[in-house]
């Protein structure tokens, strides 16, 4: 019997709080006093970030649309020669999936990412497009947070099928297939399984809109456990284009069903042939026959009694020991030793080697494995005798994604961290990953014309094939880097170094050019120096070769750039004691006070006096003491050290606790009393302008809490007060002092950044080139007055804060403009001349920094020193900082005036036809108030 899932509900797009939250944002950023403090993206790209969909013109496939998971869409007519991203002008970059009616380009984004990754960011809804990205329209499903599918009526741009993933962290009634018949005004749901059963792919047959399929996903994601199974994940289909559903994968269908049924991705050849690939997490059957292993394993040491382990020979025992990591200390004889007096046990040998990352590794599940149907979903089958090892991995819920050649039912490809591709319908697999092909891939388009030509989407962006994956070509012009960490040396130019998601750590010059030219040097400016997910980097200020940085879960180093050494710095617990507990994001830190000293934090504080070479718990466990699950939970999430006072210090854990030691963690006091419970400290700062005052961020993102929780304590954390004030609702990832001025704030939330001129107590948005992205990081490089935002989805960006380290109060308040000083400009004989007549001409130009008190047109006027009129235009200056450009033009009336000043001189036209300022003394007027400057 058809499951008709109407429900009568038609969830009408009306101002709902979502985007009564929207409307705020757009509010704040219309009227904030910085919106015109503009932004620049210094990159890098070429490692470029996570893809999650593609959208390919199928009657010209050198024109396609990306979408990244949290970096937004980019669109390309060249065959991803260059990008221009068209989703910059919404309130998210966070992109589910995209979809496009080529006849009319109307384009369909469905945000919050569909993956349910620890980094996969919610969204807002349904966002269209009729311009190309020039204007989006919010058009419903604001509770969404994830959608996983969109399918639109070909016949029909306003018919369009959703499939809403859901929450990723609580149970939602908002998943399901939604349905709109009239461009998204209003949406009908037509399907619900339960409110953790979320909808994670859907397909119609090509040329048949009517017959669809659609997967539930039962899953269940908490900061410390992740399920990613559950008896209602299923295969659903539709006769009626989504109107109504029937449970296809049934007990007697042939396809897995229960509690170990994962995701599940489809592939439809025709109406006929169906593939599934599905992520078991069913249990592997014994195969009864006990395997012939060499030498100890870990699980030996588990049931192995005191006797049996002391009579173990000291050869195998100190193998074993060697080959796993255990510290020098513990070889056969001292451990032995530890064992006899009963200090040990033979399990905690075992015991030793476990923590939440690698029990997660070691659980012997079937994974990825492919399922066809011949018979329109009926019956299933497996296509493969064995497993599919070395696909999936533990992270079978990171993919769920299989592709049939629209030319050949037999040509199927599996993506998982590698590419599989099969040419006899799935029995057997090669894998056609190359050199220049980052792993874990997520999208792919098979051109129906040329099966050999692919384009393929994966955490490092988009390569193209067009031999079928012999040879790929590399598509990363856009800056999209999912950054988790940045910071800045004091080289001159002062270098940038970031940790990413799946890419690891790169450093650069601040001021590195982010061009094509490097392609014809052969060395890109910016440098990998270090694989997996990277995270935090420390520099040593006495010499910026040595960098400590590593990767995921505490696994850190001591690099010497210079001699390439890498030495493994990461605390070990003792024999005996449970392993510590290391957050996928290990905050370290390097003393400002001893460059020598280097802290990490686990669950407990670890100090090291050299460098990372020995390490000391200089704490109890300052977490909750975690949760039983499979991801380690109950850490130290932030560490700060007070520049005032060696021995001052606080951490922050992910369960919510906010600790602080006077005295070197000797002892510790828990402040984080009358804070809200449980959430993540994404920061704690002691200030560097006031002894006792620190600021604490917190995040209920894990929880789907989206509050905006920050605080401000004067007296060492003992009572704080929210200075949230009129942030939009967003979790807060970092806050930073300004290095400056003590009442200057920067603040990174999920979907943009903030300043305070007020220590909080009002806040203003940035937005000039600078999306609605994550802001994971923010550094401020002082004898620059750089600020440097680095965001999960984005890459880096850059500006200068110099201008608003002088505003003051008074400035909103008196009737006069206010114009900075101005730097002198160095002149140069090439201003409007270039060396070639091919060549464009060299213009310059200089900046003018304001502030207004009122918006409106206003007359900037160029004077001699003398009060002579040179050049003269209009500008259109808005309430609040404002720069205005000037080429260094003058005009004929100040030529002349300038040759009546001094007659010894000729001012001649440059190769564009244009007149320049000569060395000398001028003056900015801009209504009655001037300021000097000179050219020199």
């Amino acid at each position: 019997m058809k499951l008709r899932f109407i429900l009568s509900l038609f969830i009408v797009c009306s101002v709902s709080a979502q985007q009564d939250l929207l409307t705020q944002k757009a509010l704040l950023q219309t009227n904030s006093i910085v919106k015109n403090v503009a932004f620049q993206n210094i990159g890098p790209t070429v490692m470029s970030g996570r893809v999650v969909d593609l959208a390919v013109n199928p009657e010209d496939p050198t024109e396609f649309y990306v979408g990244y998971a949290s970096g937004g869409v980019w669109h390309t007519t060249n065959n991803g020669t260059t990008f221009v991203p068209i989703l910059d002008s919404s309130q998210t970059q966070n992109v589910g999936d995209i979809a496009v009616h080529w006849q009319s380009k109307t384009i369909w984004v469905g945000t919050g990412e569909n993956n349910a990754s620890r980094s996969s960011y919610s969204g807002v809804g349904m966002l269209k497009s009729t311009d190309n990205g020039k204007t989006w329209q919010h058009v419903g499903l604001s509770n969404s947070q994830h959608i996983g599918r969109i399918l639109i009526n070909p016949n029909n741009v306003n018919e369009v099928t959703v499939g809403v993933t859901g929450a990723l962290y609580s149970s939602s009634e908002d998943r399901g297939v939604y349905k709109t018949k009239d461009g998204g005004d209003t949406w009908t749901k037509t399907l619900y399984i339960d409110d953790v059963s979320g909808i994670i792919d859907m397909q119609h047959v090509s040329g048949d809109y009517n017959t669809m399929f659609a997967t539930s996903w039962t899953k269940d994601r908490k900061a410390w456990n992740f399920d990613g199974s559950g008896n209602n994940s299923a295969i659903y289909k539709s006769t009626d284009a989504g109107e109504s559903w029937v449970r296809v994968s049934t007990k007697n269908s042939g396809f897995p069903t229960g509690d170990g049924v994962g995701r599940i991705g489809l592939a439809i050849y025709d109406n006929n042939i169906i593939y599934a690939i599905h992520d078991s997490q069913f249990r592997r059957p014994s195969s009864g026959n006990k395997t012939n292993t060499r030498g100890l394993q870990k699980n030996d040491f588990k049931t192995m009694t005191t006797s049996e382990f002391l009579s173990l020979e000291d050869k195998k025992l100190n193998s074993f020991l060697k080959t796993n990591g255990f510290q020098e200390k513990y070889r056969a004889e001292n451990v032995k030793q530890m064992v006899r007096s009963g200090n040990v046990k033979p399990i905690d040998l075992a015991h030793y080697l476990e923590d939440a990352n690698s029990m997660l590794f070691d659980t012997p599940v079937i994974g990825a494995e492919v399922y066809k149907s011949i018979d329109g979903g009926k019956t299933w089958s497996k296509t493969h005798a064995d497993y599919l090892d070395d696909l999936y991995y533990s992270y079978g819920y990171y993919f769920g994604h299989v592709y049939v050649s629209p030319a050949d039912q037999n040509d199927i490809y599996v993506y998982g961290v590698p590419i599989l591709k099969s040419k006899d319908g799935g029995k057997t697999f090669t894998s056609i990953s190359a050199e220049n092909v980052h792993a874990d891939h997520h999208a792919l388009w098979i051109n129906p014309k040329n099966p050999d030509h692919l384009i393929n989407g994966n955490d490092g962006g988009v390569n193209i094939t067009y031999d079928d994956g012999i040879n790929w070509i590399k598509n990363n012009s856009p800056s999209v880097g999912q950054f988790y960490a940045i910071n800045v040396d004091n080289q001159k130019p002062y270098r940038v170094y970031g940790g990413l998601q799946d890419n690891g750590v790169w450093v650069g010059a601040n001021n590195a050019l982010e061009d094509k030219s490097w392609h014809q040097s052969g060395e890109y400016p910016w440098r990998s120096i270090m694989g997996g997910d990277g995270m935090q980097i420390e520099i040593d200020n006495r010499n910026p070769d040595i960098v400590y940085t590593g990767y995921q879960f505490g696994n850190y180093f001591r690099l010497n750039r210079d001699t390439g050494e890498q030495t493994y710095i990461q605390p070990k617990h003792e024999l005996g004691e449970k392993p510590y507990r290391f957050n996928w994001q290990t905050p370290i830190h390097l003393s400002r006070h001893n460059q020598d000293i280097l802290y990490l934090g686990g669950n407990k504080l670890m100090r090291s006096l050299d460098q990372g070479n020995t390490w000391e718990a200089i704490s109890k466990d300052l977490t909750q003491g975690g949760k039983k699950g499979n991801v380690a939970y109950g850490t130290i999430a932030t560490i700060s050290e007070s520049p005032f006072e060696f021995g001052l210090m606080y951490v922050g854990s992910d369960d919510g606790l906010i600790h602080v030691t006077k005295n070197q963690g000797a002892t510790w006091e828990n402040i984080s009393g009358n804070l809200p419970d449980d959430l993540w400290v994404t920061r704690v700062v002691a200030s560097k302008h006031k002894k006792e005052r620190v600021y604490a961020t917190l995040n209920g993102y894990r929880f789907d809490d989206f509050a905006t929780y920050v605080y401000m304590s004067d007296d060492y954390g003992q009572t704080w007060k929210s200075i949230s004030a009129n942030i939009p609702t967003s979790p807060v990832n970092v806050i930073a002092e300004d290095e400056v001025k003590d009442n200057i704030l920067y603040l990174g939330t999920d979907n943009g950044a903030y300043v305070s001129f007020n220590n909080g107590g009002q806040w203003e948005a940035f937005s000039k080139n600078l999306p609605a992205v994550a802001v994971h990081d923010i550094k401020m490089h002082k004898e620059s007055n750089d600020l440097l935002l680095g965001t999960h989805g984005r890459g880096i960006y850059k500006t200068n804060v110099a201008a608003l380290q002088k505003f003051d109060s008074q400035m909103t308040q008196n009737s006069k403009m206010t114009i900075f000083d101005l730097d002198a400009i160095r002149y140069y004989s090439r201003w409007g001349n270039s060396w070639s007549k091919w060549m464009q001409p060299f213009e310059p130009s200089t900046t003018i920094q304001v502030f207004s008190d009122v918006s409106g047109n206003k007359e900037v006027e160029v004077l001699t020193e003398s009060g002579k009129e040179v050049q003269r235009f209009s500008v259109m200056l808005n309430k609040g900082f404002n720069f205005i450009v000037y080429d260094l033009t003058i005009n004929e009336k100040g030529r002349k005036s300038l040759m009546k000043e001094n007659t010894a001189i000729d001012i001649n036209k440059a190769k564009n036809g244009k007149y320049y300022l000569i060395k000398g003394q001028y003056k900015i007027k801009i209504e009655g108030v001037e300021k000097n400057f000179e050219v020199e």
